[in-house]
């Protein structure tokens, strides 16, 4: 690739991974119609029929097991920020304690409808060699189809993309949908990186207390998802609240004891 081309696109990829949280007319012309619209609690389209890895057809619905699920859309083909995006998924992933098809499963779908299972297959071979637990070869599902079922999932998570005639690639948003068991949209993450944390909270929450243990209740209180930056930040209030709980505990546990000591004494 020339180095003008190259240069052009990797300004569009960067781009490209903050278009979400760029006001329109400050973006390039063709990024203005690229990024994430928030579609929080609403339901994806379970009865949409993709192809996996093997060929086979499948509905969406197949794929959801009474765990919730880590949605990522790419192009199996495209030279930079899709593969950044899995490689951060997969590295995420890695930190984890919970197993992908074991507490949750990931599903990655090709926007592109010309590309086949077989890029589907290659795509799955390098992102399990990357995260390297046997649960994930029946939990992270790699799929393609027909641009109708392409067009229903993009819309219905609010994920908007333009080709590039420039560059001949598709710039699209970089991040993640995290959807509960019955297909309701939960939380979205942005970037090609994500906080593990993060990511294990999203979890929780879209389980809706399936998975998780006493401490990820606690880092809830602590913790608010911003959906404007598709992260989890610090919460003053929640902090408070919780400290307030604790010293009442403490103080309840104090009282208790000293009345048991006068008793014995």
């Amino acid at each position: 690739m020339k180095t003008p081309a190259l240069a052009s696109l990797v300004a569009m990829t960067a781009a490209a991974a903050v278009a979400s949280a760029q006001p329109a007319q400050e973006r390039p012309p063709v990024l203005r119609d690229v990024g994430y619209d928030q579609r929080l609690g609403e339901r994806v389209p379970l009865d949409l029929v993709f192809r996996d890895e093997s060929g086979r057809g499948v509905r969406l619905r197949d794929l959801f097991r009474g765990r919730p699920v880590v949605l990522s859309l790419v192009y199996y083909q495209c030279p930079m920020l899709c593969t950044l995006t899995l490689n951060g998924l997969a590295s995420a992933l890695s930190v984890l304690t919970f197993d992908v098809g074991r507490e949750f499963d990931v599903v990655t779908v090709s926007f592109e409808p010309k590309e086949t299972p077989a890029l589907a297959t290659a795509r799955k071979k390098a992102e399990l060699e990357r995260y390297r637990r046997p649960t994930a070869e029946a939990g992270w599902h790699f799929l393609t189809g027909a641009p109708g079922s392409i067009d229903g999932l993009t819309r219905a998570v609010g994920f908007r993309y333009a080709w590039d005639a420039e560059t001949r690639q598709y710039a699209h948003p970089a991040g993640l949908v995290v959807l509960t068991p019955d297909g309701r949209i939960a939380r979205y993450m942005y970037g090609v990186e994500y906080a593990p944390r993060d990511l294990r909270l999203a979890l929780v929450e879209a389980s809706q207390g399936r998975i998780g243990n006493p401490i990820d209740s606690v880092l809830l209180y602590c913790f608010r998802y911003d959906p404007t930056r598709g992260r989890y930040a610090a919460s003053v209030l929640g902090m408070v609240r919780l400290g307030g709980i604790l010293t009442v505990l403490a103080l309840g546990s104090f009282v208790l004891l000293s009345l048991r000591r006068e008793r014995e004494s």
